[in-house]
């Protein structure tokens, strides 16, 4: 739960440096206070968020993305808000050789992954998912899934706001919007092999200035 709101502070000050402090004009920044209440973070939390991106006392935020090969082969992906990048990068660089993997450049592995904006939205009543599929299509959505009382909608990236728009004039709850890199080639291990990969994995999500961590093994 503290990681949780750790990682929606960090999302939701530097929505505020981007797009301003009022969730009106910020959309953005709208849909992540939705998702902190749905997450049941406090409500201070996320004033604090808030004011931490409008003060100029504080260390700025930068996102910063690190990609490399873990053990037998499998692609990772890190994606980081950070205060200090030379802190984060060397961290990031020594869980890759403690664990027989190997920190890349950046872009290197960007062939490996599709880069998409997931929403988690309630079902509505009166509309069915063939219905808004077809509408969503030209919105930019790719792939409608149903999962319980939930709605997952995949579209690339960069129509994140033009879904967010349609969902949110069409009366939608959205429950979560995420940024997320899926893998178009994934990698089967044996259960070894995917023990060694699990102690990278665990380890790089246990640093404090990870937001996401993305690979392209069969779990």
């Amino acid at each position: 739960m503290a990681r949780v709101f750790t990682k929606l502070g960090k999302q939701i000050t530097i929505a505020v440096r981007e797009g301003g402090p009022d969730p009106d004009t910020n959309p953005r920044l709208r849909v992540l206070i939705q998702q902190s209440k749905k997450e049941n973070m406090p409500k201070e939390n996320v004033e604090r968020a808030i004011k931490k991106a409008t003060s100029k006392d504080e260390a700025d935020y930068k996102e910063m993305v690190y990609e490399g090969y873990g053990p037998n082969g499998i692609a990772i992906v890190v994606e980081t808000a950070t205060d200090n990048p030379t802190r984060t990068v060397a961290n990031i660089r020594s869980y890759f050789n403690r664990y027989n993997g190997s920190l890349g450049t950046t872009g290197s592995l960007q062939f490996l992954f599709d880069h998409k904006c997931v929403f988690k939205v309630a079902p509505k009543v009166d509309v069915s998912i063939e219905d808004m599929e077809l509408e969503l299509i030209d919105f930019g959505v790719d792939e409608l899934v149903e999962d319980e009382d939930t709605i997952i909608l995949y579209g690339d990236f960069q129509f994140y706001s033009s879904i967010q728009k349609y969902l949110e004039e069409n009366g939608f709850e959205i429950f979560s919007a995420e940024f997320e890199r899926i893998p178009n080639d994934m990698k089967e291990l044996n259960e070894e092999q995917k023990a060694q990969v699990m102690k990278l994995l665990e380890k790089i999500e246990d640093d404090e200035d990870v937001q996401n961590v993305f690979h392209n093994m069969i779990e």
